[in-house]
């Protein structure tokens, strides 16, 4: 029977996800379109600056390198000065600098905006999911972390026709239309950090639009009874960064993000080597996998909430994507082969948000600021490694299609991962019912960890 307690805990989490999730998910639809714009730009910036793919590549995954860099320092700034003014900074000076992205002339200006871009937004994304362990229970977590990624995907749909679209205005004012772009896109996510700031608290001890009762629910659910936990990282840096279960997710995130960015960061290239050439219709078809991607985000956490089994699904995601793309070298359609790019994206990001459970699970409190972020930190390395990787490869070979092999053998490593993390969630677990848990963990165990 469903007590009070349970249905004013409910009716919590529905206000919350009310008036959080659309600030989250505006602010992390920016940030994906700012992040990734410059694919866009790929084939403009050739021409008009004369970047070779090489140093796109090497650019375009230098974000990354700042990004995480200041990763772990940026989230332990937000757990002492709060998310509200922490993320609010964030978007106005990743959005300055963006808009600055228009100036680029030569690759010295490219390598260093993009350098800076990464710095400007560093600890966003991690931000947001340390949030997540503030306000929701791990019942609900998976759905949370679910409808923060249908951001990124819409993003993918409509940020790219967006882009293209503003590509269009080339000539306009004496720009080109990746000024336009730059310029355009970088103005809005300024007005996007002005809106955080006005609607965003940090804790649910903080939200006016909550009761005492219902922000206590919220409290109580999310971080739990106080216990003992550890609030220094001195001391405490192999427990935040050294354990087994952090170093497997992180070694996976990074293998995820790796793949991703290279396939995301040369998809348009590849729509337009196949013919395409307007840029409007480019953004249309390299859009679409936002489509399938974020039919993943939702469907995920939906067999996760029914049916539990965390790390099968990764498991299964994980096989289906390595299927995906041996099936993908070996096509010689081009419709089926923009088909498998979709498909692969509905399994890269449906186990996101999965992923980001089994991790929220494992952690709490300052461990959790900097454990998250430091796991968010090494995927984020994979994201400058993909796009290096990959135009050094294309570089070397002439293909568009070399560098999906190397992809291949990186899939295979990840999915021979997956059953090793189960392995240490079991072992954790067994620990922690024998009392051998260390001070601080406060585990949550996930519904199923095989």
């Amino acid at each position: 029977m469903t007590s009070a307690t349970d249905l004013l805990h409910e009716l919590a989490t529905k206000k919350a996800m009310a008036r959080l999730l659309p600030v989250l998910g505006v602010t992390y639809f920016m940030s994906y379109v700012d992040r990734t714009n410059v694919a866009l730009a790929k084939t403009a910036l050739e021409a008009d600056i004369g970047l070779s793919a090489a140093a796109y590549g090497l650019g375009a995954g230098l974000f990354f390198v700042s990004y995480a860099l200041l990763e772990v320092p940026s989230n332990l700034v937000l757990y002492r000065i709060g998310a509200r003014l922490w993320i609010t900074r964030i978007a106005v000076t990743w959005g300055a600098v963006s808009a600055a992205m228009m100036f680029v002339q030569d690759e010295l200006s490219f390598y260093v905006l993009r350098l800076l871009l990464g710095a400007a937004e560093a600890g966003l994304f991690p931000a947001m999911m340390y949030m997540v362990t503030l306000w929701f229970s791990q019942k609900h977590r998976g759905t949370v972390v679910g409808l923060i990624y249908t951001a990124p995907c819409i993003a993918i749909f409509i940020g790219s026709p967006m882009g293209g679209a503003l590509m269009e205005l080339d000539g306009v004012g004496g720009l080109h239309g990746w000024q336009w772009m730059f310029l355009v896109e970088g103005l809005v996510t300024i007005l996007v950090g002005v809106l955080v700031w006005f609607l965003l608290p940090g804790r649910p001890a903080e939200a006016t639009w909550l009761t005492q009762e219902e922000a206590a629910a919220l409290t109580e659910r999310a971080v739990g009874p106080e216990a003992p936990t550890r609030t220094h990282l001195r001391g405490n840096l192999r427990f935040a960064f050294g354990r087994p279960v952090v170093i497997v997710l992180a070694a996976i995130y990074f293998i995820n993000q790796a793949i991703s960015s290279g396939i995301g960061f040369n998809f348009p290239a590849l729509v337009q080597s196949l013919g395409i050439q307007s840029p409007f219709l480019i953004g249309v078809v390299a859009g679409g996998g936002g489509i399938a991607g974020l039919a993943g985000v939702l469907l995920f956490p939906w067999l996760q909430r029914r049916i539990g089994r965390e790390i099968t699904l990764i498991g299964v995601c994980a096989g289906a994507g390595l299927l995906i793309l041996v099936t993908f070298i070996l096509s010689t359609s081009v419709g089926l082969s923009v088909s498998l790019i979709y498909v692969a994206n509905f399994f890269a990001l449906g186990t996101l948000p999965l992923f980001w459970v089994v991790a929220m699970s494992r952690m709490s409190g300052l461990m959790a600021a900097a454990g998250l972020a430091f796991i968010n930190m090494i995927g984020i390395i994979g994201g400058f490694v993909g796009p290096f990787a990959y135009g050094l490869i294309e570089d070397a070979t002439g293909s568009l299609m070399a560098p999906y092999y190397t992809i291949a053998v990186a899939s295979l490593i990840g999915l021979a991962l997956v059953p090793l993390l189960g392995l240490i969630i079991r072992r954790d677990g067994e620990r922690e019912r024998t009392g051998a848990k260390p001070v601080g963990t406060r585990l949550q165990a996930p519904a199923q960890s095989s």
